[in-house]
């Protein structure tokens, strides 16, 4: 059996009104350094947000989230940040910010299927 493989995760939220500090779950991004994987994926629930005064179209905030995608994949769109190695590019997307979009902190845990337990949080704690 191979050795566990430490990974770390952060959720990330759409803060409608950040002085309120109430969030939607709308995204999960995932990194392992051994593997220099990373991964990110976003979905928006519109019910979800009605329960909230936004000050944001929902199309609004799907573009936004595409850079959390486009950054962990690498894309080249995604810029100079998007180029960065995998730990680097999940420290950058889960830097405290003060924005309608942010991330958990990190959270760390051991897997030995990268891609399951990543199904299975995202299942967990956006779905």
């Amino acid at each position: 059996m191979d050795e566990p493989l430490v990974y770390e995760y952060a959720v990330i939220r759409y803060v409608p009104d950040v002085e309120r500090e109430e969030f939607v779950n709308v995204g999960l991004l995932m990194m392992c350094k051994r593997r220099r994987w990373v991964k990110a994926r976003v979905r928006l629930v519109a019910e979800r947000l009605a329960t909230f005064p936004a000050a944001h179209t929902p199309e609004e905030i799907e573009l936004q989230l595409a850079t959390f995608t486009r950054t962990a994949e690498g894309a080249p769109e995604a810029g100079p940040v998007g180029q960065l190695p995998a730990e680097e590019r999940f420290r950058w997307l889960t830097a405290v910010k003060s924005a309608c979009l942010q991330t958990s902190r990190p959270h760390p845990g051991l897997t030995n299927d990268l891609e399951a337990t990543f199904e299975r949080l995202f299942s967990t704690l956006v779905l």
